[in-house]
């Protein structure tokens, strides 16, 4: 049985309790390696290599830090076939769409950073004749990231990457469902010539390491990517710390069809706004507004593409919808299919348990599902799901479909499908979200900010967002 390590100064070592925690193939349900179940002490001994390290990286030139990033994403790129069936293993996700996406975005996260930290400048503010103001921005020194499990190492990366390309030193968390390819990846930073202390990951659960990481005094900022409800817990937790936080948070996102889109391509780009990673991506349109006059037609479409969908084997190429990611959250998913037949849905198609053949007959998969006959106020349609569930509505007007759209206490992304320009223009206005797509969904340009409004967090990540959350800004007047 495989057992993965520790990072910790530059070296992989076992946890300092010697006690482990089972890692479960999604697709089987089997045991297939072991978790270090870090704790206090394991976190004593990375802060004091990180303090060791972080006096030196701060001084690393601009260049030499882009460098060694630039050679960490090349070694990605270079082990892409294994990192993504790693990650397909892993998390249960298509390993096509692993490569595609995981694999593809954790390098070009690195490498956009690496050059983001050499083209960083500071403000400057002249008074007339009298001053000039100009902004230092320096490392904050030790940071803690804590990333989710379902894109393991893609949001890994969209942490460590800026944190690392502003001169601090890292103290990292990836999930313990999902451990693997950040345990991959602390083999590649030792390769990389990665300094010691600069990146130290800690495996284990929430309780034994990730509260400790939030709560310690010389972790002086945290970024987290996660459940709401986790992070309301940490913004409890470190309250009076005066901790940085960035906390990317849960969504319900809402994606509205209005009938002068493009009727074709709106199908296709909705099923995969729905159900890519089988649901598990905090950006999914998982509420569907239709308008009323092509809602019919709309709802047969659509759910004949979803049957179309290929459930099968992760590590099959041709699959394109795998497993959910635990047994528990396969529960959890199950029981909202149930509660929304219980607040009068109507179940178009799915709702049960997905048997594959072979050696996935054990497996955690779940069939897509779409579901009607919900009014906007039940639980099904305000609570996070986070699985191969979605929800069909029809409405009559742009303010009915804006009022709708805004009807939770989430506000993290939506998409609009209109080939109005004014009316695109109206409503991405009106809406309450961080993010508002077009006639598309998930195209990302790593130089804009993302986040969230309401419960789906506090501040942005991306861009001079990231890099400005990482530094800590210093005005400095000199009179003339």
């Amino acid at each position: 049985m495989q057992k993965i390590e520790n990072y910790i100064n530059g070296e992989l070592i076992a946890p300092s309790s010697g006690n482990y925690i089972d890692n479960i193939e999604p697709a089987t349900g089997k045991i297939y390696s072991l978790v270090p179940e870090s704790n206090d002490k394991d976190l004593e001994t990375a802060i004091v290599a990180a303090e060791a390290a972080k006096e030196t990286w701060a001084n690393t030139s601009l260049e030499k830090r882009a460098e060694i990033l630039s050679k960490l994403a090349d070694l990605i790129d270079e082990n892409a076939e294994e990192l993504a069936k790693a990650e397909a293993i892993d998390n249960g996700k298509a390993v096509t769409f692993a490569k595609a996406v995981d694999v593809y975005r954790s390098s070009a996260n690195i490498r956009f950073f690496a050059q983001a930290g050499t083209q960083f400048a500071s403000e400057s503010h002249a008074m007339g004749n009298l001053a000039i103001n100009y902004t230092l921005r320096d490392p904050i020194g030790i940071v803690g990231c804590i990333s989710p499990w379902n894109f393991p190492l893609y949001l890994f990366t969209w942490k460590i990457a800026p944190a690392l390309a502003c001169g601090n030193v890292v103290i990292a968390k990836p999930s313990e469902v999902t451990p693997m390819t950040a345990y991959l990846f602390s083999k590649l930073c030792i390769e990389a010539g990665l300094p010691a202390g600069v990146l130290n990951i800690l495996h284990g659960t929430g309780p034994s390491i990730g509260a400790p990481i939030t709560t310690h005094p010389k972790i002086k900022a945290i970024s987290f990517t996660g459940g709401s409800s986790t992070g309301a817990h940490i913004t409890k937790a470190t309250a009076g710390m005066f901790k940085k936080l960035s906390l990317e948070l849960g969504g319900k996102n809402p994606t509205l069809v209005f009938a002068d889109c493009d009727f074709k391509e709106t199908v296709n780009e909705v099923v995969r706004a729905a159900f890519s990673n089988q649901g598990q991506i905090c950006l999914c349109g998982s509420r569907i507004y239709i308008e009323r006059p092509i809602y019919e037609k709309f709802k047969a479409a659509f759910v004949s593409q979803v049957n179309s969908l290929r459930i099968g084997d992760p590590l099959d190429e041709q699959t394109q919808h795998g497993a959910t990611v635990s047994k528990s959250h396969m529960e959890k998913v199950l029981s909202y299919i149930e509660l929304a037949k219980e607040e009068g849905g109507t179940i178009l198609t799915g709702g049960k348990r997905a048997k594959v053949q072979g050696r996935c007959q054990d497996g955690f998969f779940i069939e897509p599902t779409v579901i009607e006959g919900l009014n906007n106020q039940c639980r099904t349609n305000q609570e996070e799901i986070f699985g191969p569930v979605c929800t069909l509505m029809p409405f009559d007007n742009e303010t009915e479909a804006v009022t709708l759209a805004n009807g939770t206490q989430y506000g993290l992304a939506s998409s609009v499908w209109t080939n109005d320009l004014k009316r695109a223009h109206r409503v991405a206005k009106n809406i309450e979200a961080g993010i508002v797509w077009i006639n598309c969904w998930l195209l990302r340009d790593l130089r804009t900010p993302f986040g969230g409004v309401k419960s789906s967090g506090v501040g942005r990540e991306g861009g001079l967002e990231a890099m400005r959350f990482f530094t800590e800004p210093k005005n400095v007047c000199i009179k003339y």
